[in-house]
């Protein structure tokens, strides 16, 4: 029995023998804006008041999303803000490095976070908040067409959450920042991988696509959170910019009605139905990529 074979038989016909179907994956279907209000408004929720909105970036770099669970990042609809452009964010990843470039300027508090480069083309939303427990959560991802090419080097996007200037998008339990170092599958894929349980790869070089996204990697759902807020209003930043250079979009998306005085909990993974009907693609194309192998080998 070949691998191909062997795959659906323990796979998709398995599914079929319970009287299940699977379905095409959707693609995460953007929306552009830059509009402040309704970019803050899309993820507010429960015990929230906000003011002072401003968003500085480019046309295209930013905006709001939904078909998020099927096309496999974790979250459904929220917002999206890019180092490039948005509308590159939908699947299928067809390129490996899917680039927007706006030319603007990037942003001092994360060229803080990334020491010895420049930030550019940054998309950054800011607004002042009062949160009725004192307490602050709401739910993202990050991705980017670094993955996994710059892996565990210095050529990284950058982004963070400066609530008060202190940036709160941290790994669980370590508190580091999330970035494309502290998150991956390794470069090459399986070497020195870094948190690699928060990582989902989608790299052409690596077998991919396996989501229907143009993203080469993202992370894990994570919730950004600060608790026992002194009373009365502070401000948060959220911003995302290209380090170094302009190439190579990153985004990060931010779950609708998550950004709340009361955790809201991380959705459930996409469903396996919608995914499997992708995967299937993606694992066809790694069968085909040893099948080339493997004939160039004997010949």
């Amino acid at each position: 029995m070949n691998s191909l074979t062997q795959f659906w038989k323990q796979g998709v016909f398995t599914l079929f023998g319970i009287g299940l179907l699977t379905a095409p994956a959707q693609a995460i279907n953007i929306t552009t804006t830059t509009d402040p209000n309704v970019l803050v408004n899309n993820i507010l929720s429960s015990g929230i008041t906000v003011l002072n909105l401003t968003y500085n970036g480019a046309a295209l770099g930013s905006g709001t999303f939904t078909d998020g669970l099927s096309s496999g990042i974790g979250i459904d609809k929220g917002i999206i803000l890019t180092s490039g452009n948005a509308t590159l964010a939908p699947g299928p990843n067809n390129q490996d490095s899917a680039t927007g470039n706006n030319g603007l300027l990037g942003d001092t508090d994360l060229n803080r976070l990334n020491p010895g480069f420049s930030t550019q083309d940054a998309s950054v939303l800011t607004f002042d908040f009062t949160s009725d427990t004192g307490d602050l959560f709401f739910n993202y991802v990050f991705a980017s067409e670094e993955y996994n090419e710059y892996s565990n080097s210095r050529y990284n996007d950058v982004f963070g959450f400066f609530l008060d200037g202190k940036n709160i998008a941290l790994l669980p339990v370590t508190g580091t920042p999330v970035s494309i170092s502290n998150v991956n599958g390794g470069n090459p894929l399986g070497t020195n991988a870094q948190n690699p349980v928060f990582y989902n790869n989608n790299d052409l070089s690596d077998g991919g696509p396996f989501f229907n996204i143009q993203y080469d990697g993202f992370t894990n759902v994570f919730t950004a959170q600060a608790k026992g807020l002194a009373a009365g209003r502070h401000k948060i930043k959220l911003a995302i910019a290209d380090a170094g250079d302009s190439s190579f979009d990153s985004a990060v998306f931010i779950q609708a009605g998550t950004f709340s005085s009361t955790r809201k909990s991380v959705p459930e993974p996409a469903s396996i139905l919608s995914l499997l009907a992708f995967s299937a693609f993606g694992a066809t194309s790694v069968l085909k990529r040893k099948q080339q192998n493997n004939t160039g080998a004997k010949a």
